[in-house]
């Protein structure tokens, strides 16, 4: 029995600097005038969550909150729309964290879809309540192009993490 799943690398440690420029980055990307297209993916929330998943301790439900009402603030949405949506996603992302790991990234994907339709129907559900009227249904085109970009976001965000090929014989890791 071993403690990593079978051909994973060992990553070195994260740096703090690394993942706040990326949620940084996020929130950038979301703050882009795309006009009011539903199915515009969160790319802020795939990153929270993937930070969720990858380092719970740092980036936590208390992180996505802030970004939360940040969005909120930006888009002149019922203040706490976005909050609520990016906490309920970072803690059932973390609380799922440790058993998603142990997936593949494809595997992950499909763990990860339901999480954000049910951020995006929350925010939908708050939105409504508000009395704003129904945007259609390719909202529910955006957690797909989420789920979807999941992939992208291991690849790109881990890659500073990742250990160069070390071919000391003396050394197994």
């Amino acid at each position: 029995m071993s403690i990593m799943p079978r051909g994973d690398q060992l990553l070195l440690p994260v740096n703090p600097a690394f993942m706040w420029f990326t949620l940084a980055v996020a929130f950038m990307l979301n703050l882009l005038p795309v006009g009011r297209l539903s199915a515009m993916p969160d790319f802020l929330a795939v990153v929270v969550v993937f930070w969720n998943v990858h380092q719970p301790r740092r980036v936590g439900v208390g992180v996505a909150f802030l970004f939360g009402l940040f969005m909120d603030i930006h888009e002149g949405a019922l203040l706490g729309q976005h909050a609520l949506a990016y906490s309920l996603l970072s803690y059932f992302a973390i609380t799922v964290h440790r058993r998603l790991l142990w997936f593949t990234v494809g595997s992950q994907t499909v763990q990860i879809l339901p999480l954000f339709v049910a951020a995006h129907v929350v925010s939908l559900v708050v939105r409504m309540v508000a009395g704003a009227s129904f945007p259609g249904w390719g909202l529910m085109l955006a957690p797909v192009l989420e789920a979807a970009l999941w992939p992208v976001a291991h690849a790109l965000l881990l890659a500073p993490q990742r250990r160069p090929p070390d071919r000391d014989k003396n050394r197994p890791l």
